[in-house]
């Protein structure tokens, strides 16, 4: 049977705009009837993989998303002394193991691709090692033997065995996402509101003029957000090429950074820096399911954390109790009372060693 790793997250975030919209503004989402604060997907899973835990903790084993495979080649290939046509020809040849070219109406003009590729560490190898011998005198193989000597169904990226990627000219070796992430919302009612601000022309006489050199307004928000986050142990280690070990490290550091990693819009002007005051790790076989109902409705704000984690701990029992679920190995922190981060972060390793 499938092992899930499961994470439920509370974290109180202070006025701040982490996420924005189109217009700028903080997201949002109706949730039970009432206006939400939402933080995307998206932006949580960039959090993750830009975190410390990721970039230090799992270096050489953290991916790149770019358009700019063939950019890159082209300049190493050149450095390292090539003809700058040849290096041109051969960096664009292996970037369209990856994805089509987009169309240049000169020679000058960098190469780039399309759609942005989740481009492993082990296949920028394969492809600098490509590159380098066709501008020795190799052919360039055609297409399904170029994406064979360039791509992986599985290898040692972390981030991209945790979140999937497609590539839409090589379906083959798209990989499907072990972790499941959702989008944060506040547990209760909350809504953007508009900063009015001024900056002042430090040059600026008074007896000349008195107003501000700069007016202008930006929104921002604050609440208690419930993040959800599912692991397929079994896909995470097959898309690592069997590696347990390397498993086990990903979900230390995953653990770690869904506590501690946060979207960074518009940080300098808010200095948001949250931590989780809850988090809940589960493990075990059972089929998984997020706690969102527990917010349906909405907490009141003014008791906001502590009646959020009443409401999710009691939406456990109650599924518990309708569904006829067997308990799954849990262990929880919550700041000031009980667990530490280091507990969270073992118990969520350990489900890779299960087996």
């Amino acid at each position: 049977m499938t092992t899930f790793v499961q994470f439920h997250l509370l974290t109180a975030y202070p006025p701040s705009n982490p996420n924005r919209d189109d217009a700028g503004r903080p997201k949002q989402a109706l949730v039970g009837g009432a206006p939400r604060l939402r933080l995307s997907s998206q932006s949580i899973k960039r959090a993750l993989r830009e975190s410390d835990y990721f970039q230090q903790g799992l270096e050489g084993h953290v991916g790149t998303r770019t358009k700019r495979i063939a950019e890159e080649i082209e300049k190493e290939l050149i450095d390292g002394g090539a003809d700058a046509q040849d290096a041109r020809d051969a960096a664009k040849s292996v970037a369209t193991a990856f994805s089509k070219m987009e169309a240049k109406k000169d020679t000058k003009s960098p190469q780039r691709m399309t759609t942005l590729a989740f481009v492993s560490p082990d296949e920028w190898v394969l492809a600098r090692e490509l590159a380098a011998a066709i501008v020795a005198g190799e052919d360039s193989p055609k297409e399904k033997d170029l994406q064979k000597r360039v791509l992986r169904r599985a290898d040692g990226a972390v981030d991209v065995a945790m979140f999937g990627r497609m590539l839409a000219g090589a379906v083959d070796f798209n990989r499907d996402a072990a972790v499941q992430v959702s989008h944060a919302i506040t547990t209760h009612k909350a809504v953007a509101e508009e900063d009015y601000f001024t900056a002042v022309d430090d040059l600026n006489k008074r007896e000349e003029d008195a107003g501000a050199g700069h007016l202008g307004a930006h929104g921002f928000g604050s609440g208690v957000y419930y993040l959800y986050a599912c692991v397929n142990v079994d896909l995470l280690i097959e898309n690592l090429d069997g590696d347990v070990e390397l498993a086990a490290r990903g979900l230390d550091a995953l653990a770690r950074a869904l506590a501690t990693a946060t979207p960074k819009g518009k940080q300098n002007s808010h200095a948001h820096h949250p931590r989780a005051d809850y988090v809940r790790c589960e493990v075990g076989t059972s089929q998984p399911r997020d706690l969102t109902g527990a917010f349906y409705t909405p907490v009141p704000q003014a008791d906001a954390l502590p009646l959020s984690v009443e409401m999710l701990e009691q939406r456990v029992v109650n599924l518990d109790r309708a569904y006829g679920l067997d308990a799954l190995d849990t262990v929880r922190m919550l700041v000031g009372n009980s667990g530490t981060l280091d507990e969270i972060a073992a118990h969520a390793a350990g489900a890779a060693t299960r087996g």
